[in-house]
């Protein structure tokens, strides 16, 4: 469904608020102390909320009664049968209504799922005749579009070339959503192709979607290329979301747009059914405004799969359950080597992060500093071939199973439809990558297997392993990327890359947490480790946002220019 035929659906909804009412706290999320929102019913309550408060500077902030509730609440209130699922889809969809598509408008959400309310009925009445099949039963979830959905929604990487495309099947993890009674709510707009289109791309931008912006300046950039998700999530249109990332693309929006992004070690969540990129970095990951929620939702999806060889290949232990390692004292005695070679990219965004390690000090943290990722510099290069064989080959296979009435066949048809149509997707930047892409030959070339081999043992033998081990640590720290730039869709993202390349190439997990602002523009610090180390890093991760709590509701201000 389009963005024109979705508004209709979402318009219907506004003005009918059923939902139990809730306002924002800075409390610690597992103490519950919002629990009295859950008695509340006051309809003139939901009509002040929906019509938007005054900030302290007088800027609207559209607050909606679900803003900054947590999974945990939501799924106290269902239990209580206080609120219903069809109550929180319809809350969702009106506030989508007056945030995303008027109002400050976001532009996050690029589809909405048609079946929403219907499959939200059914999930009530077997609560209410069998009981709830996960804690999570009945609570809707964003996902990106170029996660597959076999149902009325479009499967299309935010590109019209695929923008009629309906997924064969389910994506496995869309599977575990709907097994665990999870409601997907929609899709949300993302970077076109993932940002591997084109040189001077925009995050935030597709051709199906437009631009998203980022909900605390709107003049200014969400990430990517989950740009939608964390947009969405950070202006609580969703209470959770699942992006994707191969380098940065879960972390990236995450900490511009406040929230906490997950992505976790390649092959501990399924890729099939998933758009690809690469082989060995994509992954797809967690997206919350809390620490516990993104642990609640890896507990969902993370899962091997027969259907992706990676997810069943020797695996970390066990983890029945992620939240269980959740620890407000969680930094005590723990080392924590500080990567001084990933600061730089931002003297703000350094700042912010050097703030952040005084808080990991008084949690009781003790710092290693410095312990570079000596590598670094060198990995880039190798990087790009690897990624320009494997979205070859995985576009390739992906296109391919779409069965033969899918649009386009290849990457070659791809290109094609993309020059066919080039005053719609190709006026603002081009797709060199592509081409780049498509030059190249089988993964069995040399240039390829060379360039894969080099990548591991720049990254893993020789980088984060190497790091880890002659320190003792039990992760390592930078600022995830500077504050959201303005967006410029002229000159694109003129940015230098983040502190998440390492992580990434490995294919190692990290996760970005708020850990301050820079005049309101939010800055997080990113916690990476060795593969299988989720725990360990949401254990970290978690104890220093209660200490720090330093993630801020958004005000959707239509710009800030800091005077110098």
């Amino acid at each position: 469904m389009s963005q024109a035929r979705d508004a209709p659906v979402i318009q219907r909804q506004a003005g009918h608020i059923r939902s139990t009412l809730v306002t924002s706290s800075q409390q610690p999320d597992d103490q519950l102390n919002r629990r009295s929102f859950i008695g509340r019913t006051s309809t003139a309550a939901a009509f002040s909320l929906a019509s938007g408060r005054a900030a302290g500077d007088g800027h609207p902030t559209y607050a909606n009664e679900l803003e900054e509730v947590s999974l945990s609440e939501l799924a106290e209130g269902l239990a209580n049968s206080r609120m219903t699922s069809r109550s929180l889809v319809t809350s969702y969809f009106d506030s989508i209504e007056r945030i995303d598509r008027r109002g400050p408008a976001i532009n996050s959400i690029l589809e909405l799922n048609p079946d929403a309310l219907a499959i939200a009925d059914r999930l009530d009445e077997e609560r209410r005749t069998r009981g709830p099949r996960s804690r999570l039963h009945g609570i809707p979830v964003l996902i990106k579009d170029n996660i597959g959905t076999a149902d009325r929604m479009h499967t299309s990487a935010g590109s019209l070339a695929l923008a009629e495309s309906i997924a064969p099947r389910d994506a496995f993890i869309v599977e575990r959503l709907r097994a665990a009674g999870m409601i997907i709510l929609g899709k949300g707009n993302m970077t076109e192709w993932a940002n591997a289109r084109g040189r001077n791309a925009l995050g935030g931008w597709s051709g199906r979607g437009r631009l998203t912006r980022n909900p605390y300046a709107l003049d200014r950039s969400a990430g990517g290329s989950s740009s939608g998700m964390g947009a969405a999530v950070s202006a609580s249109l969703a209470p959770v979301a699942i992006g994707t990332e191969t380098i940065g693309s879960i972390v990236s929006p995450a900490a511009m747009c406040g929230i906490v992004g997950l992505k976790p070690t390649v092959g501990l969540v399924s890729r099939a059914g998933i758009i690809p990129v690469s082989y060995s970095q994509d992954t797809a990951g967690p997206m919350g405004r809390s620490v516990r929620d993104v642990a609640m939702l890896l507990n969902v999806i993370a899962a091997p799969d027969p259907a992706d060889p990676y997810t069943t290949r020797e695996r970390g232990p066990a983890v029945a359950d992620y939240t269980a390692s959740l620890d407000p004292g969680g930094l005590r005695g723990a080392r924590i080597g500080v990567a001084r070679n990933l600061f730089g990219h931002s003297l703000l965004a350094d700042r912010v992060a050097e703030r952040a390690l005084e808080s990991l000090r008084a949690a009781g943290a003790v710092l290693v500093d410095p312990v570079n990722i000596e590598t670094y510099e060198a990995i880039w290069g190798f990087c790009i071939e690897v990624l320009s064989y494997e979205l070859k080959a995985s576009l390739n296979e992906y296109l391919a199973s779409l069965g033969p009435n899918a649009p386009v066949r290849s990457l070659a048809d791809i290109i094609a439809f993309n020059l066919r149509h080039s005053d719609r997707e190709l006026a603002w930047f081009g797709q060199e990558t592509f081409e780049y892409a498509q030059s190249k030959g089988p993964l069995t070339s040399r240039e390829y297997t060379t360039a894969l081999t080099m990548m591991h043992r720049l990254t893993r033998n020789e980088g984060i392993d190497q790091a880890i081990t002659a320190n003792r640590l039990d992760a390592i720290v930078a600022p995830t990327q500077s504050p959201a730039w303005l967006s410029d869709i002229l000159l694109g993202d003129n940015t230098l890359l983040g502190s998440f390349l390492p992580a990434a190439a490995a294919g190692y997990p990290s996760i970005s947490v708020p850990a301050g602002d820079v005049v309101g523009l939010p800055v997080g610090l990113l916690f990476f480790g060795r593969a299988w180390s989720e725990a360990t890093l949401l254990r970290l991760a978690y104890a220093f946002e209660q200490r720090t709590r330093a993630r801020r509701v958004p005000t959707f201000q239509v710009s800030i220019t800091p005077r110098p």
